[in-house]
């Protein structure tokens, strides 16, 4: 019994060693740098649209796409201090802690389509509406 006791302890005395830290060097490039007009409060990435939120003290929302254009500049209000983007939608939380608040938003995204030299029926300038229909059950 003695024998398989100090085997034991043995053992774990290997394993404490072989679990203590190991400093490893870490390598990192940057990728890209964005140059802001203002200090910003928060910001969020959306994976399917690649863009970036970015929420200021003016209280707008930025829209960038990934190569650092300014795409949308939205009046939110000021007072949020944070900002949560629903990954998968087009849905974000802006909160205050200052007022107490929560603001959901969802971002409707208006595309244009140059509809110039092709045929028509009615007015030429109707607005059109396309509906995406995605799931049938």
């Amino acid at each position: 019994m003695k024998f398989s006791v100090n085997a034991l302890i043995l053992i774990l005395l290997i394993c404490l060693g072989l679990l203590s830290p190991v400093h490893a060097e870490v390598e990192y490039n940057v990728l890209k740098t964005y140059k802001l007009e203002d200090q910003p409060v928060d910001m969020a990435f959306s994976t399917n649209r690649n863009e970036i939120y970015v929420l200021n003290p003016k209280g707008e929302l930025l829209i960038y796409d990934t190569n650092g254009h300014l795409t949308e500049k939205i009046n939110v209000g000021k007072g949020y201090d944070r900002l949560k983007l629903v990954q998968g939608s087009d849905i974000l939380f802006l909160s205050s802690r200052k007022h107490k608040t929560i603001q959901i938003i969802q971002l409707d995204f208006v595309q244009k389509i140059d509809t110039s030299g092709s045929p028509f029926k009615g007015p030429e300038n109707a607005p059109v509406i396309i509906a995406v229909f995605s799931e049938f059950q």
